[in-house]
């Protein structure tokens, strides 16, 4: 799938970012104009009309964020547990096979406790379900054994398939 929304961004940015091999750098040139575009258009309907790789790699960040601030409960229960199922159809296709399947883990546990996990509650019945749910200790452990190399994953399939993620010159 092509993409609806293609920055400009400057090649030579690009470029010096991958042969430094700084990840971090090559991830944000990337990602920032997605969340920019996003925050100006203000609806997550934006992910339908961008390629595959852009779609994981906004959807990866998101989960990036909540999960190192609050773990998969806060992820699922920001309202982005609907970024899974796609996210980890991604993940395969560029070979991240271990992080699809701790991603599908996430799937299965919210799945078993939807109820509780969809409810509103306070900030204390909230603070609880980590209690409640031990079962995403033991994947957020995996996660992140495993995130910097899904990261590198990413930005490997990146930057040999450039024209899906920035405007050809």
């Amino acid at each position: 799938m092509s993409s609806n929304f293609l920055p400009s961004i400057n090649k030579d940015a690009i470029k010096k970012a991958i042969a430094s091999g700084d990840d971090e750098q090559l991830y944000d040139i990337l990602v920032q104009p997605l969340h920019e575009e996003l925050y100006r258009r203000r609806t997550f309907d934006f992910l339908d009309g961008l390629s595959q790789g852009q779609q994981l790699l906004l959807a990866y960040d998101y989960l990036r964020m909540q999960v190192g601030q609050g773990g998969f409960i806060q992820f699922i229960h920001n309202g982005y547990v609907g970024m899974l199922p796609s996210m980890i159809e991604q993940l395969y296709a560029i070979g991240s096979n271990d992080m699809a399947l701790v991603l599908d883990d996430v799937l299965k546990v919210y799945v078993l406790n939807r109820d509780l996990l969809n409810k509103a509650t306070t900030v204390q019945e909230f603070a609880q379900l980590y209690d409640e749910l031990k079962e995403f200790e033991v994947i957020e452990e995996q996660y992140n054994k495993i995130k910097n190399q899904t990261v590198k994953h990413m930005l490997e399939y990146a930057a040999g398939h450039l024209p899906e993620f920035v405007k050809q010159d």
